[in-house]
This record gives C-alpha cells, sequence and structure tokens, in this order.
C-alpha cells in the first residue's frame, strides 16, 4: 500500500470518527430554506435555520425530560443519518383547496445512549416551512412521564408579532401586536416578521399529547411549555415508544404566503376513514344568536328558542333560500342545571321540541339537521352517553353535530392538556362511526387532524361573533388578524353573517323589556354590512352560518349572496394582505368564484388582478360593497350592490369604508 492512499484512508476515518459532532443538513426543495442539526460537546441537541442564507433561527436545543430522571436529551450520539424526498399530491373531500401538493426534503438523525434510549429527530423542509418531531424508543420500561419539553425557537432578530396569550384554558382572547422580545407568553400559531420574512410558529397531528405554547425566555427566544395534568405531570406515555406532534414554523416571503401554505395539511397522516362520501360541506342557519342577544333562552320556558314551532320556521326559510341544513341549540334536558351540575341528557328533548317530529319535517323539505351537544366542560357525563347519542341521532338522520365545552373539567384537568385532546380524539372516532361531522367549539386546536379524519370539519378556537353580544365585541383588526393567525391551523367556526348589526329590531321592540339583553350602548358588531359578507368568504369554514335571526334576512337584498354562495370550494388563494390591516381570498367553487376583502379600522382601496379567473369566459361579477358614506362606527348597514362584465384580464378596484369590506360572486356568462 503507497503512502497517498495510507494518507487518504486515515483522513477518512478520522473524518468518520467525528461525523457525530458534525452539522448535518437538509435544505428545502427550492433551496432558500436550510436546517442544520448537531450535538455539542454535552450532547445536547441543536438545530438551526437559515433562510435565503441568512440565520433565521438561531441555535436551539431540543427534547424531553422524564420525571424519573431518564435522559431523553443529553447524552445521546449520532449513530446514522437518513435522507429521504417526497413530491405526490394528495386530494381530500373538502378544504380551501381540493388537491394539495406535499413536497419536501427530510432528514431523520438517529440518536442514542447506547443501552436504554433511541431517538429519531426527523425533520422535513418544504419551501414554505420546516416540521421536526420525535420519536423515541426507550427499552425496559412500562411507562413514561413527561415533564417538560426542552424544545427552543430561538429567533435570531428581532420584529414585529401577531398573537394571544398564552393559556390552557381558553383561546377566546383578543389578539396583539407586540415585538417579538415583548412577548411574555403566546399561544399557536404564533405570527411574525423579521426583516422581509414571515413565519408562524405551531403544531401538527396533536392527537396524544398536551398542548405546546410558547414561553419567553430572553431577548427574542422561546421555549416550548406543555399543557399540564394536575399534579404537574405533561405528558403519560404507556411503554417506552411514542411520537410527539410535529414542531412547524410556516415561512414566507409575504403575509399571505402564510395562509396560502399547507404544510400543517401534509404533516398529518392519511385519512384513515374508510369513504367520505358522507362527508360534505354546508350553509347553515340556526336558533342561536337570540339566546346570545338575550331575547330567547337554550332552557325551556316562554322565551324558549329550541320549540317545535320554532323549529319548522327556520326549516321552511333554509328550504326557500338555498340553505342547506338548520341547527338548534338548548333543545335538550339539562341547560336548567348551567352554573350547577351541568349535566345534560343527550337523548331526552324538552317538552315543547318534538324531534322526531322536527327530524322528519326536514327530511320531507331537504334540509339537514345539525345537532348539538354542550357538555359545560363535564365530559365525564358525555363520555358515559357517547355513543348511545351518536347513534339515537344518526338513526333520526341527524349526521352534523356542533358540541360545546364552556365550563369547567372534572378533577381539576385543563382544557388544553392530555386528558383533553384524548376526549376530543375519542369524540371524533365515535362520530366517524356513525358517519357523523363535527363541529366543535371550546376545543383544543386545529393541528390538521381533519387530513386524517375529514369528519371534523370545523371548530370555533378564538373570539367569535357571540361575543359582540354581550361585550365591548372583537374590534374591526380581528377579523383581519385572524386569517393570519388563528386560521392558519384550520378552519373555525366563527359564524358570521349579522345584519342587524346594531340591533336596532330588539332595541326598539316593545317586547324588550321582556328580554335579558344587555344594555350597554357599545353592544353591537363592529363592522359595515359589507364585510359581514366578505367574512363568508374570509373566515373559512365548510360548515358556513348565516348567524342572524332569520327576520333579519328576509327581504334583504343582500342576503342573495349567501343564497349563492358555495361553501364547497375546490381551490383557494390569499391574494394580499398584512396581519391586522387587510385581506384579499378568493375561492372557486365548480365554475364560480367568490372574492372576500376586508379592512382594519381604517378606509382602504386595493387594486386586484382578476388572472385567477378562466381565461377565454366572461363573467358577471355582482358586488357587494360598502356605500359611499358607510362607516363601521356611524353607518355600519349602507352598502350597495353592483354588476360588472369581467374576465381574467381585468382588474378590479376594491373601496373599503372603515371597518369594511367587499365581496363578489364571479358567474360564467354562458
Amino acid at each position: 500500500m503507497n503512502k497517498s492512499v495510507m494518507v487518504i484512508m486515515l483522513v477518512c476515518i478520522v473524518l468518520l470518527s467525528g461525523c457525530k459532532q458534525q452539522a448535518t443538513n437538509v435544505y428545502s426543495p427550492d433551496g432558500d430554506i436550510s436546517l442544520s442539526f448537531s450535538t455539542d460537546n454535552d450532547g445536547k441537541l441543536l438545530y438551526e435555520i437559515k433562510v435565503k442564507d441568512s440565520l433565521f433561527v438561531s441555535p436551539s436545543a431540543m427534547g424531553l425530560v422524564e420525571k424519573s430522571g431518564l435522559s431523553l436529551s443529553d447524552g445521546l450520539e449520532i449513530e446514522n443519518v437518513d435522507f429521504n424526498s417526497a413530491d405526490d399530491t394528495w386530494t381530500q373531500p373538502w378544504g380551501e383547496n381540493k388537491a394539495i401538493r406535499n413536497k419536501y426534503n427530510e432528514m431523520a438523525v438517529l440518536l442514542s445512549d447506547g443501552s436504554t434510549v433511541g431517538l429519531t429527530v426527523r425533520f422535513r423542509v418544504f419551501d414554505d416551512g420546516v416540521g421536526f418531531r420525535y420519536e423515541y424508543d426507550v427499552r425496559n420500561v412500562d411507562s413514561l412521564f413527561i415533564t417538560d419539553e426542552l424544545t427552543e425557537f430561538n429567533i435570531a432578530n428581532d420584529g414585529v408579532s401577531w398573537s394571544i396569550p398564552a393559556s390552557f384554558e381558553t383561546y377566546e382572547l383578543l389578539y396583539r401586536t407586540l415585538p417579538i422580545s415583548g412577548i411574555d407568553n403566546a399561544n399557536t400559531p404564533m405570527t411574525f416578521k423579521c426583516g422581509s420574512v414571515y413565519a408562524s410558529i405551531h403544531e401538527a397531528a396533536l392527537t396524544d399529547f398536551p398542548e405546546m405554547t410558547l414561553k419567553h425566555t430572553d431577548g427574542c427566544h422561546f421555549k416550548a411549555e406543555l399543557a399540564p395534568w394536575p399534579d404537574g405531570v405533561k405528558a403519560r406515555i404507556a411503554g417506552g415508544k411514542f411520537v410527539t406532534p410535529w414542531r412547524t414554523i410556516q415561512i414566507g416571503g409575504k403575509a399571505v404566503d402564510l395562509i396560502n401554505s399547507s404544510l400543517i395539511l401534509n404533516l398529518n397522516e392519511p385519512c384513515k376513514l374508510e369513504t367520505t362520501d358522507w362527508i360534505r360541506p354546508m350553509k347553515y342557519i340556526g336558533i342561536w344568536w337570540g339566546m346570545h342577544l338575550g331575547v330567547e333562552t337554550w332552557y325551556d320556558g316562554k322565551r324558549h328558542g329550541a320549540t317545535t314551532a320554532n323549529a319548522k320556521r327556520y326549516i321552511d326559510f333554509a328550504a326557500a333560500n338555498n340553505i342547506d341544513a338548520v341547527v338548534y341549540e338548548g333543545w335538550n334536558k339539562g341547560w336548567e342545571n348551567w352554573g350547577g351540575s351541568q349535566e345534560f341528557d343527550y337523548t331526552v328533548p324538552y317538552d315543547d321540541f318534538d324531534i322526531k317530529e322536527i327530524a322528519e319535517y326536514a327530511r320531507k323539505k331537504g334540509v339537514k339537521i345539525i345537532g348539538h351537544h354542550e357538555t359545560g366542560g363535564n365530559v365525564l357525563n358525555y363520555e358515559r352517553q357517547l355513543d348511545n347519542a351518536y347513534k339515537w341521532y344518526s338513526d333520526m338522520g341527524i349526521n352534523c353535530v356542533k358540541t360545546g365545552y364552556a365550563g369547567g373539567l372534572p378533577d381539576g384537568n385543563n382544557h388544553h392538556g392530555q386528558f383533553n385532546v384524548r376526549h376530543y380524539r375519542k369524540v371524533v372516532e365515535t362520530a366517524a362511526k356513525y358517519r357523523t361531522t363535527l363541529d366543535v367549539h371550546e376545543p383544543i386546536k386545529d393541528t390538521g387532524i381533519r387530513r386524517t379524519y375529514p369528519n371534523m370539519m370545523t371548530r370555533e378556537g378564538a373570539r367569535g361573533m357571540e361575543w359582540n353580544a354581550w361585550s365591548d365585541g372583537n374590534p374591526p383588526s380581528h377579523h383581519v388578524m385572524l386569517p393570519f393567525t388563528r386560521l392558519l391551523s384550520g378552519p373555525m367556526d366563527y359564524t358570521p353573517g349579522i345584519f342587524d348589526i346594531t340591533y336596532e329590531r330588539i332595541k326598539n321592540s316593545p317586547d324588550r323589556k321582556q328580554w335579558n339583553m344587555k344594555d350597554s350602548k357599545d353592544c353591537r358588531v363592529n363592522t359595515t354590512l359589507a364585510k359581514q359578507i366578505a367574512n363568508w368568504v374570509i373566515l373559512y369554514s365548510p360548515l358556513q352560518m348565516a348567524s342572524d335571526m332569520i327576520e333579519n334576512y328576509e327581504e334583504h337584498p343582500a342576503f342573495q349572496f349567501f343564497r349563492d354562495f358555495d361553501p364547497d370550494c375546490d381551490w383557494s388563494k390569499a391574494l394580499e394582505g398584512e396581519p391586522g390591516e387587510y385581506v384579499v381570498i378568493v375561492r372557486k367553487a365548480k365554475d364560480r368564484y367568490f372574492l372576500g376583502a376586508a379592512t382594519d379600522e381604517e378606509s382602504r382601496e386595493v387594486e386586484i388582478g382578476l388572472d385567477f379567473l378562466e381565461p377565454g369566459r366572461v363573467y358577471d361579477a355582482v358586488i357587494y360593497a360598502d356605500a359611499e358614506d358607510s362607516d363601521w362606527e356611524t353607518n355600519p348597514a349602507a352598502y350597495r350592490i353592483m354588476n360588472r362584465k369581467v374576465s381574467y384580464e381585468d382588474k378590479l378596484r376594491i373601496k373599503m369604508a372603515r371597518g369594511g369590506g367587499q365581496a363578489v360572486y364571479f358567474r360564467p356568462i354562458e
């Protein structure tokens, strides 16, 4: 063997022996995002992210902590690194986009302590961001008790952020615009901008783990904070093998790139249901808003909302106005226990609500019924009745259910810990057993489960319309903040569409003294009418509600938009916008398009190219716009409806009043 060959062999041996301390890299398919993984001299796990060669996330710790002291993070050495890639397209039965491209490069880093702990840290880098998770194989243990997660998100530079405070009980909080360094803690999605890069931190595929929030540690550095069990343990694991949710960072050059990202869905497992033909988007109305205003009650009595006669009236309105379904809240016994035992009976209606007669009446009219299960937080009572309640509904042809959890959970559990994550999953699986779709209020946040269980269609999980009935309400900026924050995680049942914006009809009613309505002059909806219409497009939900009492829609010309609206879209795109300022979104359903634009407290004009329309066709654009003198504070009900012939070569100038918006229905002219 000559000297040169020996030198080469020695160099190779040295390099191989040191590879466990070397950084390991993976790039996005377009090369703009790079992720590096390494272990330091103490065996600490670290990752960092660069965007177009600029440091975006500085070296950040990784791993978990176990109660017994078993090391799940330190002292692990790299045994192997596997690389993979994918580029495929999958379809879903409903969604903002029916076809989803899944294109990424993957790096799986296999680590071990040599005896007990095996860990694969799996990274996937897409053109629109990064996801990583921990896959543990701990040998010779019966159970594990996770007490902390070490994952850090050390943002390299300060910038501006949009988030709600961290809470393990509620997401119904107003959003804040703060410097990244000024955040004490935040729930996810937490959206921010550094320089010219927009990003949002969240999680995907939360199945049997507590939710992750973010705790500020120093500068622009944040650490994962998990919702605990009452004893302080964060996650209880049976056996030694488990996989965490994905930790995600969506990344884009424009704010709307985050809305157009499919990263969260792509990191969830494919659909587990054998068939999905029974799952379909719907428009709905319901006996609901009157209760929040105090005009009607959930419990039985002289002002009870869910009566047989009222139910049929809503069914008649739905049948006459191209509306698919009706929801009834307060139909079942148990509401009289509100604030006490919170015990509901999910198969016993109040005496004035003949559910079998109503179900048959709806069937003959071609209208679906959306059932309602309020738990008041008493999930143990709900689980005892779960199977029977869904079967009972299904036997009557009721295969869509709205659930609620407005109340404290038993035994000191919080809403967002592992206890309730497991409960929500149990409900989804039970509903699927009876071919039933779900609309969940007071939920665990969306992390893309709708890909795996598409019967999980929509959820609340933010301040929705009801806050306008009994508080100062949601400010105009709220509706143009949600698409860049909460809605990045998935659909929201915001329940838009109030036409009596200042509640004049009921405020002027001679019966008002009999109602329990708030007297505050500030109690109203803080938008213009045109923005309420636009929100049917902007605030995406496959179950989309016209939430006002039907009296306010009868003979109203602007309600024609909802009659024409199709929630079963095939394709969507956010065209322009900035968090909390304005947004413009278009959706295609079959051969028609629906555009929604909205602004904050400032009036605004934007010009939008119509190149999303099909070339070679002419469309009648029916425009629902603010009037010249519209203003969310002083003249919110003023609007105008205009028609214009357009094609894909045209541009549309959108003028919005303060707190206003615009909705456009594009129908092809044959």
